[in-house]
């Protein structure tokens, strides 16, 4: 499962976590822990799993406490993780920019620390390679937290119901892949859902790779449960190493 010829990763390691404020209050968000391990750790095995061997660790909220953990973990034979601190208050697009140095000359990926998926990497790098824009964004179609009602006539009739089904919509899952010249749409203090990739997308610089399989983004406590639920299974969807 070879990664052609990007093997960094930039992975977003600086927020808050407000909304799971069950662990942040002590520990920050890519340290809450999935099976025993914390979900910075399943991220970079699922990059590692396709070949990727070099992770820049954007820190920021607690990010000593990232560092003394990936200094002290034993990663897999040839993965070298990097902490950087980025600023405790820094934006996502700003902590991009403020590792552009440690990033050599090429195209790298860049993930948040937060989120699992059974995704091909290898299709996705393949993708990117593809096609000539300066960058490549995940997008999923999540599975709504609600079941729907179907309403028919304005007798307002039931006429089923579909529990949780997905949504029709395309949404940002992360699992990105930049070209250098991204760096000219990334400032300090740039929120990069925001301005940079709206600004790659008005220019035609911005693809999407469509991932239809598992996704889940651990953003509250109840995430949290569900993600160490489907561990205890036995067959966690986005474990896709030995």
């Amino acid at each position: 499962m070879a990664a052609q010829d990007i093997d960094t990763v930039v992975i977003l390691c600086g927020g808050r976590g407000t909304r799971l404020q069950e662990h942040t209050q002590t520990i920050p968000k890519p340290l809450v822990e999935i099976g025993g391990r914390p979900i910075v750790w399943h991220v970079i095995r699922l990059y590692a799993a396709f070949g990727l061997r070099r992770f820049v660790l954007c820190t920021g909220y607690k990010g000593e406490l990232i560092e003394r953990f990936a200094a002290g973990c034993e990663w897999p034979a040839g993965v070298e993780v990097v902490c950087v601190d980025t600023g405790a208050d820094t934006p996502t697009g700003g902590r991009i920019a403020r590792v552009a140095e440690r990033l050599g000359d090429g195209p790298f990926c860049a993930t948040y620390a937060d989120g699992v998926a059974d995704i091909d990497l290898t299709r996705l790098l393949g993708f990117h390679r593809a096609h000539d824009a300066l960058a490549t964004m995940t997008v999923v179609r999540p599975q709504l937290q609600f079941g729907v009602v179907d309403v028919a006539g304005e007798e307002g009739t039931v006429a089923g119901f579909h529990e949780k089904p997905r949504s029709e919509h395309w949404i940002n899952g992360g699992f990105f892949c930049f070209e250098q010249g991204v760096f000219d749409y990334l400032s300090d203090s740039s929120v990069l859902e925001r301005e940079p990739l709206e600004g790659l997308a008005e220019e035609g610089q911005l693809r999407a790779f469509r991932h239809t399989g598992f996704w889940e983004c651990m953003d509250t406590y109840k995430d949290a449960v569900a993600l160490n639920d489907l561990w205890a299974c036995g067959r966690p969807p986005w474990k896709v190493w030995d």
